[in-house]
C-alpha cells in the first residue's frame, strides 16, 4: 500500500475531485490560501494499493495544469526609479509524493 500527497492549484482541484470520483479513488482534499503568489492550493491524501499508483499519477498528471502567469517582481528593481516589472513564472502542475505505508488502520 502507498500513501499519495498531491498538492494542486485550487483551480484544478474540482476537476481532479471530479476525475478522482470517476476512476473510483477515495481521497481527502486539504484547502490551504497563501503560498507562492498568494495563490490557493488543495492537497490530496490517497491511501491506495500499490497496483492502482500508476492509475492514481495518470489522473493527476491529466488534471493538474501547469500554466504561465505573469506576476510583478518586488525582488528585482531597475537601477533608475526602484520600480518593479513584471516576471514570467511557471504555475500550476503538481508536486506529488509516493510513500510506502507501514500499517494501515481504520477504526
Amino acid at each position: 500500500m502507498k500513501m499519495i500527497i498531491a498538492i494542486v492549484q485550487s483551480k484544478d482541484s474540482n476537476r481532479l475531485r471530479k476525475a478522482f470520483n470517476k476512476a473510483d479513488i477515495h481521497v481527502t482534499q486539504l484547502s490551504t490560501t497563501g503560498g507562492f503568489l498568494r495563490e490557493g492550493n488543495a492537497t490530496f491524501l490517497i491511501g491506495i494499493e500499490d497496483e492502482r499508483v500508476q492509475e492514481v499519477l495518470s489522473v493527476i498528471k491529466k488534471n493538474a495544469e501547469s500554466r504561465e502567469q505573469y506576476v510583478t517582481s518586488q525582488m528585482h528593481m531597475d537601477v533608475e526609479g526602484g520600480s518593479a516589472f513584471p516576471v514570467n513564472v511557471k504555475i500550476g502542475g503538481a508536486t506529488v509524493f509516493v510513500l510506502p505505508v507501514k500499517d494501515f488502520i481504520k477504526f
